[in-house]
């Protein structure tokens, strides 16, 4: 696996953290890792970005980014208005296989969901990854209205005979509801791919030096973590 990309099933689901996470994970096991943002939106030309906080939760990885808009608005509704050139499909695909050639694992995340719209002929991220033949992992959310949102995503993908490489909650509550503790059996049904881990509310808020060390018992082995998902299914059924 050299490049995989990273969506969510909706915003604010823990997509950036999942990705940092992943980049610790790969990076503790001696990996050279760079991470791309897709899109940036929502910040000013001189704020830290969403690649920019893996590097500083991860460590050393290379940040990069194609484009930011300052309105925090889908990446094709937020150019038009800052009045830039949209991000196609192509440029994410075209600036991923760059530093696939210099990195061995390349980290492509996306803006929102997996159909946000990137430009104004409809390119999403599922079209940057059907170009780079890459899997696809999936952040959802715990609670109540996942199972939707993320057997919506999983369908998307196989229709385009995508690899959905597995899912992982992108934060777990300290306190857990009945939907959340349903919804680890639940998922990977729904998704009909693994579960490949779940990272704690508040993740990000940690010393990037805790970050690291706790990141791989947050992600299975396949991501280079120890997290066991029978385990963790255990300690959460209802």
């Amino acid at each position: 696996m050299t490049i995989l990309v990273i969506t969510g099933t909706g915003t604010e689901v823990g997509k950036t953290v999942t990705t940092a996470a992943v980049a610790a994970c790969a990076l503790a096991a001696g990996r050279s890792v760079a991470v791309l943002k897709a899109a940036q939106t929502g910040v000013g030309p001189d704020e830290p970005g969403d690649a920019a906080e893996v590097a500083r939760l991860a460590g050393g990885v290379t940040a990069a980014e194609i484009a930011r808009y300052p309105e925090p608005l889908a990446p094709q509704t937020a150019a038009r208005r800052a009045g830039l050139p949209p991000v196609r499909p192509q440029d994410v695909a075209e600036a991923a296989a760059k530093l696939a050639a210099e990195h061995d694992l390349v980290l492509v995340e996306g803006a929102g969901g997996l159909l946000v719209r990137f430009d104004p002929a409809g390119g999403t991220l599922a079209d940057a990854a059907e170009l780079l033949k890459a899997p696809v992992l999936v952040v959802a959310s715990a609670g109540l209205g996942t199972l939707n949102t993320t057997e919506l995503t999983a369908r998307e993908l196989r229709s385009r005979r995508l690899d959905l490489a597995g899912i992982v909650i992108g934060s777990w509550p300290d306190s857990p509801d009945l939907a959340s503790r349903c919804n680890v059996a639940d998922l990977p049904e729904v998704a009909g791919t693994p579960l490949l881990g779940a990272l704690p509310a508040g993740a990000g808020s940690l010393p990037p030096s805790d970050f690291r060390t706790n990141a791989p018992s947050w992600l299975a082995p396949r991501l280079n973590g120890t997290w066991d998902a029978e385990a963790f299914r255990g300690r959460a059924a209802p």
